[in-house]
């Protein structure tokens, strides 16, 4: 086995392996599953692992070299409206190669999917556009940021709240294993010709950026179209009795998701194939290396989404039905944090991130304290979307006070983490949050009789506010202890580590 991927996969099974003994622990001691149910999660977990170590490895030897020399050669070009027409074109396309956006999109009942995914898409590369263009002019991306969330704010309060939660959600879905890794690098790669100190920290908040114009797109959809009233179809268990029954289920998936992925990757693959025949960037051996990216991103994204969407998603809604039902039902809450704080080591948009910051930051930020404050984060965010389900909270409640929170620590927080906190946020709410958490929380409202549309759906909203929180205190805490170091070694008359700093501004 290549030592990579096996290194990969070695990273997926640590990954995997926490949340699968929650599961277990739980058909235990708490809602007994089947052996049938059983083998389908546990064959899901296997595939989930080999799928999720094949796509790092992919994404990084295809979607990340792509994206970064796409940057590089944009901001080599003076003419702002060629460079935005390009980013709006490939936020298009990424977009619409996101499966995060198909699993959301079937999910969501009245809306045509071919429209959710054209108008977020849409959304996206508006804002794509504007990120590049905030990075080549250098706006202040805190203020931005605060404009932007700001004015979706206010247009909520106009939208229907059978539609709110849906529109906070997509912000959250098309930032997943497809679109990170790419716009993560095109923005590194865009950043990186200029030498100014504030380099480092204008190469995030493209993901930040790209994920308030889906929200906005969506909530201008929900004007017009209102699914309060539709009904909507939960993930079911399939009835296997044998590993023979277990297999075939898989084995009909296997199709669907052959067909989809390909389908997805086919326009990314064209931009790539185009790109190098007008700009040449690629010898040989780098075009052989992302063929070879792109073979293992196909493979490993049919393995994952398979094994998530066969047997992840529908024992996460059988779950979320049998907690519900028991007497006990505010054990939802911790048992829901407890599955937040472990899957975020699942999702693989998130390791591509974590390490990105770990090497812009020249290690100031590891990867793992990156890990141990998103899945802080999305502990919280999923105790909350727990707590919604049981009291029928409204998600403006949460959501317009956190991001309120959020943009007022953006105006004290070194500029870096700004642009860290608000990609993250899109990044935490990946593949792993649609197709478990959020089956979860429709199978636990199914039974409290609540209205799915309302109280089920923001749970992605939630897991992608509550890291813009987390990620800024990290941020602060920081700053505290780089000032009392720096005090220190003022006082003791020795130099501060250049190692250790990242270029704050005030």
């Amino acid at each position: 086995m290549n030592p990579q991927l096996k290194e990969k996969i070695m990273e997926s099974l640590a990954a995997v392996l926490p949340i699968t003994g929650i599961v277990l622990a739980l058909s235990i001691f708490l809602v007994p599953l089947d052996v049938g149910t059983m083998m389908m999660f546990l064959v899901g977990a296997v595939l989930l692992i080999f799928g999720m170590g094949m796509f790092q490895l992919g994404a990084e030897m295809s979607m990340s070299p792509l994206g970064e020399g796409i940057g590089v050669q944009m901001s080599k070009t003076k003419q702002l409206w060629l460079t935005a027409l390009i980013s709006l074109a490939m936020g298009v396309i990424i977009t619409i190669a996101e499966p995060d956006l198909q699993v959301l999109a079937e999910q969501v009942p009245a809306v045509p999917n071919f429209t959710l995914v054209i108008t977020v898409a849409i959304g996206v590369g508006i804002f794509l556009a504007l990120a590049v263009l905030r990075i080549l002019l250098k706006i202040d991306l805190s203020w931005l940021l605060m404009g932007l969330y700001l004015g979706l704010l206010c247009l909520s309060f106009f939208v229907p709240d059978s539609f709110l939660a849906v529109a906070f959600d997509s912000g959250g879905v098309t930032t997943g294993p497809i679109t990170v890794p790419f716009i993560m690098a095109f923005g590194v790669g865009l950043s990186s010709v200029r030498s100014d100190k504030n380099s480092s920290s204008d190469s995030f908040g493209l993901v930040a950026l790209s994920s308030v114009g889906p929200i906005l797109a969506v909530m201008l959809l929900g004007c017009f179209f209102n699914p309060g009233d539709a009904a909507y179809e939960s993930a079911r268990v399939p009835n296997v009795g044998t590993m023979m029954d277990v297999s075939s289920e898989f084995t009909k998936g296997f199709p669907r998701y052959l067909e989809e992925v390909i389908i997805s990757l086919l326009p990314i693959i064209a931009v790539f194939v185009l790109f190098q025949l007008l700009s040449r960037r690629y010898h040989n051996r780098q075009i052989f290396k992302v063929a070879f990216g792109f073979v293992y991103t196909y493979l490993g994204l049919v393995l994952f989404l398979c094994g998530v969407n066969v047997g992840f998603a529908p024992v996460g809604t059988m779950l979320g039905r049998e907690l519900a039902a028991t007497s006990q039902k505010w054990v939802l809450v911790p048992i829901g944090m407890l599955i937040g704080y472990f899957i975020v080591k699942a999702e693989p948009a998130i390791q591509i991130l974590n390490k990105q910051v770990q090497s812009v930051t020249n290690g100031a930020v590891s990867a793992k304290a990156m890990n141990r404050c998103l899945q802080i984060g999305v502990a919280v965010s999923l105790g909350l979307s727990m707590t919604r389900i049981l009291l029928g909270i409204p998600i403006q409640f949460i959501v317009i006070p956190g991001y309120i929170i959020a943009l007022v620590m953006s105006r004290f927080v070194p500029k870096i983490f700004v642009g860290i906190a608000f990609d993250s946020g899109g990044v935490a709410s990946g593949p792993m949050t649609s197709t478990f958490l959020l089956p979860l929380c429709i199978g636990a409202c199914e039974m409290l009789g609540g209205n799915i549309m309302t109280d089920a759906f923001g749970a992605v909203a939630l897991v992608a506010l509550t890291p813009l929180i987390s990620v800024q205190i990290m941020g602060i805490t920081y700053q505290i202890k780089l000032h009392a170091q720096s005090k220190y070694n003022a006082n003791a008359k020795l130099p501060l580590d250049s190692d250790d700093i990242i270029e704050i501004e005030e």
